[in-house]
């Protein structure tokens, strides 16, 4: 008999290295709370090692459902996970980011009062400015990365996201965020069981930054 699907996890994926995105799915499989599916949008890739990523997603296939569709972005991806997603809490791992042994269950605990939480994360860097990204209110100034919103750490029931799709663009997540928050119960919640890689230089933030510095210069 099979384990009811309580969480489902969505991962869009991009051209990640395979090792990286095996990082990602082995931090899912290894949770203290089974009751998930994990759901991977795959974005139209075609420099990662396919073979491999099947292989793996064939090994687990009672856990990982696979969809591939041709490229349209993160939040058309996300979005289609949703619509095919049975949890009653739906959740987001990036595919170069992975989670603590508990992030699941830790987030199931905070849902007693609310309808979506946000949380900060445990974060790699290589520098001290790595902690610091572009404000979408203006893409000249930096705030840190507490005070932000992240696609990962994003944790909620599923009826709120089937209520709000998910925009393309920079900051997709904060405008998500942003339009719950006005109709239903949310909180951030200060967990850090999502681990995010922010020490990579061809990120969305990294490329923003580098192409704000060369502006100001």
């Amino acid at each position: 008999m099979s384990i009811p699907v309580k969480i489902s996890v969505l991962m869009s994926l991009y051209n990640t290295d395979f090792e990286v995105t095996k990082r990602a799915i082995n931090s899912v499989l290894n949770q203290d709370f089974q009751q998930f599916e994990l759901i991977i949008i795959d974005d139209g890739s075609y420099t990662n090692d396919r073979e491999s990523l099947l292989r793996l997603v064939e090994a687990h296939e009672d856990k990982i459902i696979y969809i591939r569709h041709r490229n349209q972005g993160q939040a058309v991806s996300i979005n289609r996970g949703v619509w095919n997603s049975q949890g009653e809490f739906i959740t987001i791992l990036d595919s170069d980011d992975e989670y603590k042994s508990n992030h699941l269950s830790a987030c199931l605990r905070e849902m007693h009062d609310v309808d979506l939480i946000c949380s900060t994360t445990e974060t790699i860097v290589d520098s001290q400015d790595d902690y610091y990204v572009p404000d979408k209110n203006d893409l000249s100034k930096h705030i840190h990365l507490d005070d932000v919103i992240l696609f990962g750490t994003l944790f909620g029931r599923k009826h709120v996201f089937d209520a709000i799709d998910f925009e393309g663009g920079f900051a997709a997540d904060s405008h998500f965020y942003e339009k719950a928050l006005a109709q239903f119960p949310t909180k951030k919640v200060a967990l850090r069981t999502y681990i995010y890689y922010r020490n990579n230089p061809n990120s969305t933030c990294s490329t923003i930054k580098k192409e704000n510095l060369i502006i100001s210069d």
